[in-house]
């Protein structure tokens, strides 16, 4: 179970890293034309919002809804908790992809950081260690 948690998280994350990668790279060596037009202020924050939409405000909402439908059970189905652990770390992986398009259209650093830390924090929390797939399963007493 940790391994398919982990599996599906590094499956999401290692193309985020390599699209950095690729941006990267191919604006320090001029292997693509920049994008230069300017990005309109409405577009930077709509980016910068989704990402901590998708890094913070869904998770919570979504971890609320299926703790909602467990509340009146005694145990929930192992089954059951693995499905929402993966659809939790694909709801907030989103962010590192959200983090790659502003890095490449160059939006205001502001925003590009906001997104960034935003990115990060996904990363960080919703990793699927041993300590918190054990907290996570005290938590909505898994049955296994």
């Amino acid at each position: 179970m940790g391994t398919q948690l982990k599996r599906t998280y590094f499956c999401l994350l290692i193309p985020a890293i390599l699209g950095f990668i690729v941006v990267y790279f191919s604006r320090r060596f001029n292997l693509m034309n920049p994008y230069t037009h300017d990005v309109p202020d409405m577009l930077s924050a709509i980016i910068f919002i989704l990402s901590v939409v998708f890094a913070v405000a869904l998770p919570i909402l979504y971890r609320t809804l299926f703790a909602n439908r467990m509340s009146s059970q005694t145990s929930t189905p192992e089954t059951d908790w693995l499905k929402f652990e993966l659809n939790l770390i694909r709801i907030a992986l989103i962010t590192p992809y959200l983090t790659v398009f502003a890095y490449f259209l160059q939006i205001p650093k502001f925003h590009l950081s906001g997104t960034t830390l935003a990115a990060l924090y996904a990363i960080y929390y919703f990793y699927p260690s041993q300590k918190r797939i054990a907290f996570e399963k005290r938590i909505f007493r898994v049955k296994q």
